[in-house]
């Protein structure tokens, strides 16, 4: 399978609430069935400069090009935590598997590494988000600790656990 990783536009929004709906995405990404096209919309227009945003897209036989993963770096802002920056991320039900994680967070961690010099970068999973888990091990993060009942699915509350990478070169 073919796709590009690039820089996110406005015009992947669509593309990222139909994700951030989707069976097999949301209950992993704290995203719910409701939440609306404006949300994305607004996400991508009022990034600021310490976001980071690429998206994963492939080109269907028609022609139209479709949004099949996404993943951010967000740069703490303290000027305390400026060496440190979080990643959150996410890949359509239908590419899972497929690599296309592995691809956005090579990028990600490239501009964390060679481009903003960053010594920590961060994240939280769901502890039972094994695909998730050795995708972040595989790219040099450890486990931290255990964010007890740090998130709701399901109507019931759920462990996260909180994964970092430290890099001192």
């Amino acid at each position: 399978m073919n796709y590009e990783i690039r820089s996110i536009q406005l015009k992947d929004a669509s593309g990222i609430n139909a994700m951030r709906r989707m069976p097999g995405v949301f209950e992993n990404i704290l995203g719910i069935p409701s939440e609306r096209l404006k949300r994305s919309e607004d996400f991508i227009q009022n990034m600021g400069p310490n976001s980071h945003q690429f998206v994963a897209v492939t080109t269907l036989d028609d022609g139209n090009e479709v949004v099949i993963g996404t993943a951010g770096l967000s740069v703490y802002e303290n000027p305390r935590l400026r060496h440190s920056g979080s990643i959150g991320i996410m890949i359509h039900k239908d590419y899972q598997g497929m690599r296309v994680g592995t691809a956005l967070m090579e990028a990600l961690l490239d501009i964390a590494d060679n481009w903003l010099m960053l010594v920590r970068v961060d994240l939280t999973v769901f502890v039972d988000n094994e695909r998730a888990i050795q995708l972040y091990k595989n790219m040099g993060f450890e486990q931290e600790g255990v964010k007890k009942m740090g998130s709701i699915r399901n109507g019931e509350y759920v462990d996260e656990l909180i994964m970092s990478r430290i890099r001192l070169k």
